[in-house]
């Protein structure tokens, strides 16, 4: 289960939108339990497209999204929790 203490790193609040960020959040809470402590989000820009690949290993899931961006990225975060709280962080962070 993921923690309601949410946590984001300097590089995740410098890179990525806040409504992105509240997608994000979004997409965890809608998974059903259990939940893996890991959840992977791969940003790439497909045409003027913000494409967000959100996955999981345990149990395995994959799920596609295409939003409207003016600035689409190329980035990869984390979130992972500890059940003490949930971090939002850059990949590079990692």
């Amino acid at each position: 289960m993921f923690n309601n203490k949410r946590y984001l790193s300097r590089g995740v609040n410098d890179t990525i939108p806040i409504e992105q960020q509240l997608f994000l959040w979004a997409c965890i809470d809608q998974l059903p339990e259990p939940r893996d402590y890991l959840q992977i989000f791969d940003f790439e820009q497909v045409g003027c497209m913000q494409s967000i690949t959100h996955r999981s290993e345990q149990p395995e899931y994959c799920k596609v999204y295409l939003l409207p961006s003016d600035k689409p990225i190329t980035q990869k975060i984390y979130v992972i929790d500890d059940d003490d709280h949930s971090t939002m962080l850059l990949s590079s962070e990692y």
